[in-house]
């Protein structure tokens, strides 16, 4: 079962800072989330400015309870770098057909 997930940064003094600090760990998470298949897509989202302010993730998981499992050891759950959590399942039709060569998105 798929789900996009919207993790909304804090917006107080501390949360670039918190975001910092916890961003390898989740980047290695994210790793590890990819490589068993769990994780299909991932992008930073930005402010105006061009800083990161929130994440979204397309994620793939055989239930809602595995997905909320893996919140509870997100490194930007952990960490309160997420505020705001929104979750929506969904149904990527066919995920095959946005696979592209790394060249594609070079040239680009």
């Amino acid at each position: 079962m798929q789900f996009i997930i919207l993790g909304h940064d804090g917006k107080d003094a501390e949360a670039k800072k918190r975001r910092q600090a916890a961003r390898q760990a989740h980047i290695d998470l994210g790793e590890k989330l990819r490589l068993g298949g769990n994780m299909w897509y991932g992008a930073a989202l930005l402010d105006d400015n061009g800083n990161m302010n929130g994440s979204m993730i397309l994620v793939d998981f055989p239930d809602r309870k595995s997905l909320d499992q893996w919140l509870k050891d997100e490194p930007y759950v952990v960490a309160e770098v997420w505020k705001k959590i929104e979750i929506y399942p969904c149904n990527v039709r066919d995920p095959a057909q946005f696979n592209r060569p790394a060249e594609f998105f070079e040239s680009r």
